[in-house]
């Protein structure tokens, strides 16, 4: 198997079953918004629902038009990075890495919409540093939304990086 499909496979196994079973404890053991300060004024775990987007953006009514249209969305999110995925080269190990964050994110937060008509949220921070309290806390997220925000950063990265070696070449 090429070592694309490895990183694929290793990543999105893992990230899954961490981001489900992370999700599965909060259900479990944390009553809906009921908090616990893990670092005082700066990091709580909180059992929250999210309806919308990231950042709770479209959010409405549970299992509403919304939901279809994030179903929608995030079904063809997974296609479209799959096709991607696909016609990447085997040594763009670190696009391969990316894609397969993003990917295993995307199923994760999917899963919740199948499972519960939203999605699962619990990870809170406050950010008494930042010169404006707009933020404050920064809205709630989970595991795939963090590796999704991975996944794009070095997506992101990696696209510069490619970039520049075009400008550098002759030709």
């Amino acid at each position: 198997m090429k070592r694309k499909y490895w990183i694929l496979l290793i990543f999105s196994i893992g990230i899954l079953i961490l981001d489900q079973w992370t999700k599965y404890v909060v259900v479990e053991k944390l009553a809906l918004y009921q908090k616990v300060e893990v670092i005082e004024g700066f990091f709580s775990i909180i059992h929250v629902r999210n309806t919308g987007g990231a950042f709770g953006i479209f959010g409405g009514e549970k299992g509403g038009s919304g939901s279809l249209l994030f179903i929608f969305v995030s079904l063809t999110a997974i296609g479209a990075i799959t096709f991607l995925f696909i016609k990447i080269k085997d040594h763009e190990r670190l696009l391969a890495l990316s894609l397969s964050l993003i990917l295993s994110g995307a199923i994760g937060n999917l899963i919740d919409r199948f499972r519960y008509g939203e999605v699962i949220d619990f990870l809170q921070f406050y950010l008494p540093f930042l010169p404006w309290r707009i933020f404050n806390p920064w809205p709630t997220f989970n595991i795939a939304d963090s590796v999704i925000c991975i996944g794009i950063g070095l997506l992101v990265l990696e696209l510069l990086k490619q970039e520049r070696k075009k400008l550098k070449s002759p030709g």
